[in-house]
């Protein structure tokens, strides 16, 4: 069993910051792409941004400049440091991994979801 845990969404005032982690947890061999995405209310889930195991990174041109993601390898640990939010990116946040178990199977893995609001 493989899971992925967020934690520190809340309520922010726009121009604030937030910063969001995700760990994975279970029986991981290795841990390839990660990522979060976001899903505000009657909208699709969307692509904020992707980080590979070595480190490259992908951004929403919606967010690029303002959220940074970054992760821990040896803590299988994900995060998206939000600066200058804005109330357009009041959603609920999903972290996702593409994961190799222990019994060799790759899956693609979501978090429970976080929810961040911004007030203006």
């Amino acid at each position: 069993q493989v899971q992925l845990v967020e934690s520190g969404g809340g309520l922010v005032q726009a121009g604030g910051s937030l910063r969001l982690s995700c760990a994975a947890s279970g029986s991981i061999f290795s841990i390839n792409a990660m990522g979060w995405y976001r899903q505000a209310p009657g909208k699709q889930r969307e692509l904020v941004a992707t980080i590979t195991s070595g480190g490259s990174t992908n951004y929403a041109d919606s967010v690029n400049g303002r959220f940074t993601i970054s992760r821990n390898n040896a803590e299988n640990t994900v995060y998206l440091q939000m600066n200058s939010l804005k109330p357009e990116d009041t959603a609920v946040y999903y972290c996702n991994a593409n994961i190799r178990s222990t019994t060799w199977r790759m899956s693609v893995y979501w978090g429970q979801g976080t929810q961040v609001t911004v007030s203006s």
